[in-house]
Order: C-alpha cells, then sequence, then structure tokens
C-alpha cells in the first residue's frame, strides 16, 4: 500500500470519482451548442450516440479509438486511487471493443501542501494498472492544484469492422453486466467514515479491477451493443443503448448484483448527489414497478465509478458466454433483455 504519511485523500474534494461529472441532462444542453462539425466517413464512432469514446479510420484494417477521464478521490489511499483512476479510463477502450495502446497521465495536484510520495503513489498505482493492461505510459501533464484530481487519456487500436458501439442492441438480445453496482453509495459511506476496512478493500478491488478479461472472453461472440457503466449509472448508460439502438429495454431489479451493505447505507442516507441527479433525468424514460420504493431506485440510478461492461449479446449465445465470464473470476449477471416495444424506455420488474 501506500509509503506515504496517511492521509484522507477524500477529504480534500467535495465530489469523488465519477461521481464528479457534470450531469447528464446539464451535459447534453452543453453539446447541443456546439458547431456542426463537417461530415468525415473516417470518423466512425463521435458525439452522436454518447458513447463511451471516439473511433477514427486509418485504414480499411485498423482505426484508433481515443478517450480521457479523470476525476477527484475515490478512496482514501493514494496508490489505491491511481489504480481506480487507470481502470476506469482504460475501460472505455474496451466497452468499444479495442486494446489499450498508449495512455498519458493527467495531473492536479496541490505540491505545496501534500507531500509528493503521495503523488507519486497514486502514479505507481496508476503505472501498474496501465502494465497489467498491457499497455505503455508515454507523458503526461500536470498542473497545481488545491482539489487532486487523477486520470488518463487512452488510445487504443481496433479493426473497423469489430468495433462495440452502445448503438447496436437488437430484439431478443440478453444483456450481461460485469461488475455489481451501488458503488457511489458505498464511496459516499468511506467519505463518511461508515464503512470497514473489509468493506472497503472489496469496493476498491472492484473499482480496480480491469474489464481486460471480460472484453476478452466476449470478443468471440455475437455482441451487437456494449457500453462500461459509469458515472451516469446503469439505468443511465442503459438508457442511452436504448435510444442509440432504437429498442426498448427490460432489466430485472432482482437479477442485477449489488455489493453489500447499499442498500442499509442508502437508508441512513449516503446517496450521493450524482445518483440523485442520474434518477432525476431519466425517470419520465423508465417504468418502475409500484414494488420497487425510491432507494431502489435510486441504487439502479447510482453514481458507478470504473463499473462493468453492459453487455447486449445474441440470445442463442448468452448463457455460455455468461458462463465462460465466470469462470473466467468476472462477476457477472445476465439482467435483462431487449425488446421490439417501448422503443427508447427502460422497463424495470422486480
Amino acid at each position: 500500500m501506500s509509503t506515504a504519511e496517511p492521509v484522507k485523500l477524500t477529504s480534500l474534494s467535495s465530489k469523488g470519482g465519477c461521481g464528479c461529472k457534470i450531469g447528464p441532462a446539464d451535459l447534453m444542453q452543453v453539446i447541443r451548442s456546439l458547431p456542426q462539425s463537417e461530415p468525415n466517413p473516417d470518423l466512425l464512432v463521435g458525439l452522436d450516440t454518447s458513447d463511451d469514446a471516439g473511433v477514427y479510420r486509418l485504414s480499411d484494417d485498423l482505426a484508433l479509438v481515443q478517450t480521457v477521464d479523470f476525476f477527484t478521490p475515490i478512496v482514501n489511499d493514494p496508490y489505491s486511487f491511481g489504480q481506480i483512476a487507470a481502470a476506469n479510463a482504460i475501460s472505455d477502450i474496451y466497452a468499444m471493443g479495442g486494446k489499450p495502446l498508449t495512455v498519458l497521465n493527467i495531473v492536479a495536484f496541490p505540491i505545496s501542501t501534500l507531500e509528493k510520495s503521495v503523488l507519486a503513489d497514486i502514479l505507481r498505482g496508476a503505472a501498474d494498472k496501465v502494465r497489467e493492461a498491457g499497455a505503455t505510459l508515454v507523458g503526461g501533464h500536470s498542473i497545481d492544484d488545491k482539489e487532486p484530481k487523477f486520470g488518463l487519456a487512452v488510445t487504443g487500436l481496433v479493426h473497423p469492422d469489430k468495433v462495440r458501439t452502445n448503438a447496436g442492441a437488437k430484439p431478443g438480445d440478453k444483456l450481461i453486466l460485469t461488475k455489481p453496482i451501488g458503488v457511489g453509495i458505498m464511496t459516499t459511506s468511506i467519505k463518511k467514515d461508515q464503512l470497514t476496512e473489509a468493506e472497503t478493500e472489496r469496493v476498491t478491488r472492484v473499482m480496480a479491477t480491469l474489464n481486460k478479461t471480460a472484453a476478452e472472453t466476449m470478443e468471440p461472440y455475437d455482441v451487437h451493443a456494449c457500453t462500461d457503466v459509469t458515472g451516469f449509472g446503469l439505468m443511465g448508460h442503459t438508457l442511452e443503448m436504448a435510444k442509440g439502438s432504437g429498442v426498448g429495454i427490460t432489466i430485472r431489479r432482482s437479477s442485477v448484483p449489488v455489493l453489500p451493505r447499499v442498500r442499509e447505507l442508502a437508508e441512513q442516507g449516503f446517496v450521493p448527489g450524482g445518483t440523485k441527479n442520474n434518477f432525476a433525468h431519466v425517470e419520465k424514460d423508465i417504468t418502475f414497478p409500484d414494488s420497487l420504493d425510491q432507494i431502489d431506485r435510486w441504487i439502479l440510478c447510482d453514481a458507478v465509478t470504473s463499473g462493468g461492461l453492459l453487455i447486449s449479446v445474441d440470445p442463442s449465445q448468452a448463457d455460455e458466454m455468461l458462463e465462460k465470464l465466470v469462470k473466467a473470476g468476472v462477476e457477472a449477471s445476465l439482467i435483462g433483455e431487449v425488446t421490439d416495444s417501448n422503443t427508447g424506455r427502460i422497463v424495470v420488474e422486480s
């Protein structure tokens, strides 16, 4: 773990992890104001469907995948924070079907008030995770800032015909989620000193786990759409898939994996503002059963940091792929299916 003097990193910012994101409603208003760019046939994935990364074709058999992600501390241990930030940024490449190639560090750090060893541990955690992903650190940029922030700009490669987007789901597809949710509520509880050491280690391990194994396992299957679940929560990213694909999606609440104690902590009031904003943004497009109270609805919309992949796969292959994911150590669950009704909406079942 960290070699620096103990420091409570989460106390240095008002928000943490992907909960720092500008809310989806505000972000959409800003993006709408951007001038229309000239059409480019080599831009395979851009802003149109709120996908995880951009994809630009270089040749008939090679395309670049590009993404950037950074945020304030989500846990207190600097090394773990670096690991989580790196895993979160690299995840976008996996969600697009690509393989990470190079990364650039993005650093904002109060260099005059925090020990330099804290920053060194953050960078060391990220470097270890980049190495695990098989990518190469090529540089970065840093600024002196009173609130620490860290992340990566990542470039990957993919064959143009093998790009996974969030906009190709087909009626009948089964939906598989590869990590449990509830991260936002758990990390808010870390900030409030409400978790045991074992509980903190559990949620940290989930966030620091690369989606590499999940991405490699899904590669040979007929995956029609994929996205990673992060700041806009399971419902937000599922809704983007439904709207982008022109389909309806049914989610079974009882099948969605949730981290231990999440409901208890939510009942005690440890629900982040980002989670509530997510719910307010998507609730008009979701049909919830009366059996699900507000706590359950917030959990489904909880702002995730470094979440799992949401995979829309051909129904004839779903059981086999799920079995292989679980055998490979991925915490995967089959949570719903794609429909040809309720287009652009989500129906939640108990």
